[in-house]
C-alpha cells in the first residue's frame, strides 16, 4: 500500500513505538515489538510485547496497546484509530485490529515468518471480511529492524557461549 497522508506524523509516531520497543528488550528481554495506538492525533496506548513476562503467547504488543485503547475508550470498536507497530502485525493481531475496526495500521517492518498482513496472508485487506483495514509499511523500517537483528544477534552469541556438556 502507498504512504500514508502525513509521512512525518507516521514517523513521530513510530519512534513511540520504538521506544517500546527498546523497553522490551532493555527491560524485559522479549522480542523488541511495540505499538501505539493513535486516534485524532493524540496516543491513546502504547505497549510492547510481553509474551515472556507474562508467559502468555497472545501477549503481543499490538493486542496489549489495543486493549488498553479500548479501555481508555470505553469501547470495544477502535473508529478511526491508526496503529503503529515496528513489526508487520500476525495473523491474531490483524485479526484483533480487523474485530476492532481500527481504520490504518502502519508498520516498520515484514514479518517474512509470521506476518499476516501481507508477508503470509493478507488478513487487513480481505474483502471476504467486513471491514477492511488500510496500511502502511516502511516507516523508520531501518530502525526498527536493527533493534530485531541486534536482539536476535545478542540471543544467539550467548547460545554459542554457554558451556557444552
Amino acid at each position: 500500500m502507498t504512504p500514508g497522508p502525513d509521512v512525518a506524523e507516521d514517523e513521530r509516531f513510530m519512534r513511540i513505538a520504538l521506544e517500546e520497543a527498546r523497553l522490551a528488550a532493555e527491560v524485559s528481554d522479549e522480542v523488541p515489538i511495540g505499538a501505539v495506538v493513535v486516534v485524532g492525533g493524540e496516543v491513546i496506548a502504547r505497549a510492547h510485547n510481553q509474551t515472556r513476562t507474562e508467559t502468555d503467547p497472545t501477549a503481543h504488543a499490538e493486542l496489549i496497546a489495543v486493549r488498553a485503547a479500548a479501555q481508555a475508550l470505553g469501547s470495544m470498536r477502535l473508529v478511526g484509530a491508526t496503529v503503529y507497530t515496528t513489526v508487520e502485525p500476525c495473523f491474531m493481531c490483524a485479526g484483533a485490529l480487523s474485530h476492532a475496526r481500527v481504520a490504518r495500521v502502519v508498520w516498520g517492518v515484514r514479518d517474512p515468518k509470521f506476518g499476516g498482513c501481507a508477508s503470509l496472508g493478507e488478513v487487513l485487506t480481505d474483502p471476504r471480511l467486513n471491514h477492511q483495514v488500510e496500511w502502511s509499511e516502511g516507516v523508520c523500517a531501518e530502525e526498527a529492524r536493527e533493534l530485531l537483528q541486534s536482539f536476535f544477534r545478542s540471543k544467539r552469541a550467548a547460545k554459542a557461549a554457554e558451556p557444552r556438556d
